[in-house]
């Protein structure tokens, strides 16, 4: 029999944390495709526990967990989908301040139904930084329990891609965000590391300085 731990051990996220993530997600696919009222009780069952783990381990308040997992039980359990966009002006990165948490991030945030992925991309970089931009190429994609993200309850497939703008013209905050401007690498300001951590920039400013910078993923 194999490890049961074996999915997770790669992950960067507290071992419990990745554990009750997965919990949760069984109960929800099994609660979902179960047409055995016995089995669904004990989904439930699994669920609750679940939801007491996460609560506990990530510091949330049990009465939001629900929230934070809409689509519980009405299908199979999938990662959440974030898009980030990059965009690098004179050898500077765009990062937007987020009115959440005050800190520094690539614009993007949850894809939308209805929208593909660079439609997702545009539609963040208008909303958060004013800008009208054009997604140019697919930068790449990380799991974001397996690298060092701040841990969340939810589980993310984070797609960032590179993108342009008119040279002249200038990002400005919008509703979700507080400011926005152009960086250099050595003086960032503080990362808001549960969206965009130094290892994503510093990706993006070396893939705009080589066109055969390896898309990276996983």
């Amino acid at each position: 029999m194999g490890n049961p731990d074996s999915a997770v051990n790669s992950s960067l996220e507290p071992i419990w944390l990745s554990l009750a993530k997965r919990l949760h997600a069984i109960a929800s696919t099994g609660e979902n495709f179960t047409s055995h009222v016995y089995d669904r009780e004990r989904y439930a069952e699994i669920a609750v526990i679940a939801s007491q783990m996460l609560a506990e381990l990530a510091d949330t308040p049990i009465d939001r967990i629900p929230d934070l997992f809409p689509a519980y039980a009405k299908g199979y359990a999938t990662p959440q989908v974030d898009v980030r966009g990059a965009i690098i002006r004179d050898g500077k990165v765009l990062l937007v301040q987020e009115a959440s948490d005050g800190r520094w991030t690539f614009p993007g945030g949850y894809a939308e139904v209805g929208l593909s992925l660079s439609q997702n991309v545009v539609k963040e970089i208008q909303e958060e930084a004013g800008l009208e931009a054009r997604v140019t190429r697919l930068l790449g994609i990380r799991h974001k329990a397996s690298h060092a993200y701040k841990p969340d309850i939810r589980d993310f497939y984070k797609i960032f891609f590179m993108c342009e703008c008119n040279h002249d013209d200038q990002p400005q905050s919008g509703v979700e965000t507080t400011a926005a401007g152009f960086f250099h690498i050595d003086e960032l300001p503080p990362l808001s590391t549960g969206r965009t951590i130094t290892k994503d920039i510093e990706a993006a400013l070396a893939a705009c300085q080589s066109p055969n910078f390896p898309v990276f993923f996983d």
